[in-house]
């Protein structure tokens, strides 16, 4: 059992903070195996959360394997207490259904198989999490990638229904946006899941980062019928290394779905534990680890703000991550990205990873991390940016 008092300080020593390494990389070697077997790095790379949670999510996993649940099967359907927590924390109707997957990517591979043949089109934006667009190309479909690194720096109704032919058959909302940051209003949600549903397009509601939004409105609430919810543990629980995530579906497109489920004997058993138990408890960390999300958003733009040619294309963000503009430098991110890695341990994602056509223009940045960190990169930061532009 944690000690009483403050649960950062039992975090802490459950999850001490290494040293710095001084191992040099191989010169063939990834960046990201890299970190991976490197002591000291602030992650801020891929806008996973490792701020302190709840000291109940460890004890449930450990719970779990001194029960040996991981020598079983699990259920199929998932856990019956994750299944009605994930209902509960969208507040979506009990008729809906509910795949689980290892990652919200797995869950959206199955609607993709399902949903879409070759031909079709699916109404995307660029920027965007482009491994749902390489989803949709398996089966011969086509992403249609609208350009938003332009104000209002996210789709607009207007934009989408100018792109609608007569083989789109859904449009992907990534709300809030990665990597930008940009959330939608409730008026906006509204205009385009009514769009979607003149037209009789499915619509892809990912909400992977709403914990993070100050405002955050559930299309199903005007396109109950044909909109798809994808939802995650990675970013707001702090759980992307056990790989879970959902996707909800009113009856109908469940029933389609369903049969490309892969998990067919379910997901893992310690991660369902660390599932139920970080909902649980949500509503006694979330806060923290927004307000501290936000402090550290600002760190960042107070260190953005001291190189010349660099901004923030959109701040406040309303996710764990936002994009720095250096376009003005004419610096390669990828550049930057080595620099920051291999110099100071702070791991950062040029924009390549989330953009084919604005890629060369910014870097993907997430800040969910210590506030410790988070200064490393601020120092970082301007000792990169300066030294590249001598």
């Amino acid at each position: 059992m944690p000690p009483s008092g403050d649960p950062w300080l039992f975090y802490s020593l459950l999850h001490p903070r290494p040293m710095p390494p001084t191992a040099a990389p191989a010169p063939s070697e990834d960046p990201f195996a890299w970190a991976h077997r490197t002591p000291g790095i602030a992650w801020m790379s891929q806008n996973t959360n490792t701020l302190p949670t709840s000291p109940r999510i460890d004890e449930a996993i450990l719970a779990a394997v001194q029960a040996g649940k991981h020598h079983l099967y699990p259920i199929q359907k998932g856990e019956p207490r994750l299944v009605e927590l994930v209902r509960a924390d969208l507040g979506v109707p009990q008729e809906w259904g509910l795949i689980l997957g290892h990652g919200g990517l797995e869950a959206l591979y199955a609607m993709n198989r399902a949903l879409f043949a070759a031909h079709d089109e699916v109404i995307c934006s660029d920027p965007s999490f482009l491994p749902i667009h390489k989803q949709v190309q398996l089966g011969n479909a086509k992403p249609v990638e609208l350009p938003i690194y332009a104000p209002p720096w996210k789709l607009t109704a207007a934009r989408i229904e100018e792109a609608i032919t007569p083989r789109t058959k859904a449009i992907l909302l990534i709300d809030p946006i990665n990597p930008l940051g940009t959330a939608y209003t409730r008026e906006e949600v509204q205009a385009i899941a009514e769009l979607a549903k003149a037209r009789k397009v499915t619509l892809i509601h990912d909400v992977t980062y709403r914990d993070f939004s100050d405002h955050q409105t559930l299309a199903n609430e005007f396109y109950p019928e044909g909109t798809i919810i994808v939802y995650s543990f990675s970013k707001n629980c702090g759980l992307a290394g056990m790989r879970m995530g959902a996707l909800a579906a009113p009856p109908a497109l469940y029933e389609k779905i369903k049969p490309f489920t892969v998990s067919t004997l379910g997901i893992n058993v310690l991660a369902q534990a660390a599932g139920i138990a970080a909902l649980e408890t949500k509503k006694e960390w979330m806060p923290r680890v927004k307000q501290q999300s936000r402090k550290n958003q600002a760190i960042i733009q107070e260190a953005v703000a001291k190189t010349d040619g660099c901004f923030l294309p959109v701040y406040p963000s309303h996710a764990n991550l936002f994009v720095i503009d250096v376009s003005a430098t004419r610096l390669d991110p990828a550049d930057i990205e080595r620099t920051m890695l291999y110099e100071h341990k702070v791991f950062v994602r040029g924009g390549a990873y989330v953009s084919p056509r604005f890629g060369e223009r910014f870097v993907r940045v997430s800040f969910t991390v210590p506030e410790e960190d988070c200064r490393r990169f601020a120092e970082a930061w301007v000792a990169t940016v300066e030294g590249l532009q001598r």
